[in-house]
């Protein structure tokens, strides 16, 4: 435990080049509002708005690598050179508010094709706009859902590929932390977990199968990704369900993320099997960060439930993770590191523009 006096949300944090001026982040969060993959006006003001309110990383939503990886037709995406300009302007303005950019890297697999959540969220036929999903077998999520094509040989090569070329787009559009997304039971997840995947070639079964191609998505990101900026991997840490994904396997897989010179997991859960019994509480997530962070030796993001800045800070003293990442607390209230610092009696800069608002 730290004995500081000092605030450990508002320590820095140093990951390779990378500074962070606290261990603030926005969680990766679906905006539903892009067309043809692109960012627009509503990315910037969104990402601004928690960057300018004092969170030293924010990460975009699960942008998609390719088309058939959005989840829905609204979804953002990177996966032309087109996308890059809009993206650059969004990470030149967080930057400038003193946040590091960060972008999650994504793949829906069986759970793409859908409408917008507040479109009903249900599949979509190619009539009604959508496209034939991919997964690791032909099991959909939805029993009622049409089953998703099993990825063959030159499937699995273009899924690497597209992360690949995304990274590529990723740097060039100034991001500084880039996040595979391999959780919430979307492409990777898929993979991982024996619920979704009954493959019998190197992708499924064992274990080691089974983290396969993640494993290779790490490497060839990590081709055109810089070595001297921080790489995190979100996992589902349990599937919440009998004969899934579990705890133990997730720290044997960040101990071999590790060593492919990934930097952060950032710990959650489920998402891979609908109607599962998930014990939502405040910190319910907190557990797995501390586990994958201690008996990993990785450094860990913890994120769920979080929504005080003293629960943010008692995670930290107690060493059960390393990043705190708030996803719908960020929605209610942008301005929470700022308050946050006030509640903790830290100092944090505050925009100059905001400056006549600040309580001394």
């Amino acid at each position: 435990m730290n004995n500081s006096n000092s605030p450990r949300l508002f320590e820095p944090l140093k990951i390779k080049s990378i500074t962070f001026k606290n261990r603030i982040g926005v969680s990766p969060m679906c905006m539903y509002s892009s067309k043809d993959g692109f960012a627009n006006n509503w990315h910037l003001v969104h990402l601004g708005t928690r960057a300018s309110g004092g969170a030293g990383l924010v990460i975009s939503e699960a942008t998609a690598v390719s088309p058939e990886a959005r989840i829905t037709p609204d979804d953002l995406g990177i996966w032309k050179d087109e996308h890059v300009e809009k993206l650059k302007e969004i990470t030149v303005f967080l930057e400038g508010q003193g946040s590091v950019p960060g972008i999650q890297l994504a793949h829906a697999g069986r759970k793409a094709s859908t409408s917008s959540p507040w479109q009903g969220g249900k599949f979509l036929s190619e009539n009604e706009g959508g496209w034939q999903p991919v997964a690791p077998s032909e099991i959909p999520f939805y029993d009622d859902n049409p089953e998703p094509e099993a990825l063959n040989s030159e499937g699995v090569e273009k899924v690497i590929s597209d992360f690949k070329e995304a990274s590529k787009r990723a740097f060039l559009a100034g991001f500084k932390v880039l996040e595979i997304h391999a959780a919430h039971g979307y492409l990777l997840h898929q993979f991982l977990s024996p619920l979704s995947n009954h493959r019998t070639d190197n992708y499924g079964g064992s274990f080691e199968n089974r983290i396969r191609l993640l494993l290779e998505v790490t490497r060839a990101v990590k081709e055109n990704w810089p070595d001297d900026l921080p790489l995190f991997v979100r996992i589902s840490a349990t599937d919440w369900a009998a004969g899934g994904w579990n705890e133990e396997e997730s720290v044997e897989l960040a101990k071999r993320l590790k060593e492919e010179g990934v930097d952060v997991i950032d710990c959650s859960s489920g998402g891979l099997v609908p109607g599962v019994s998930i014990p939502v509480a405040k910190k319910y997530q907190v557990p797995f960060s501390e586990k994958i962070k201690k008996e990993s030796g990785i450094m860990a993001a913890a994120v769920g439930l979080i929504t005080t800045p003293q629960e943010a800070e008692e995670v930290l003293q107690q060493e059960q993770a390393d990043i705190i990442l708030l996803g719908r607390e960020l929605l209610r209230n942008p301005y929470f590191p700022l308050e946050a610092a006030a509640a903790l009696k830290a100092e944090t800069p505050w925009p100059n523009q905001y400056l006549r608002a600040k309580r001394e």
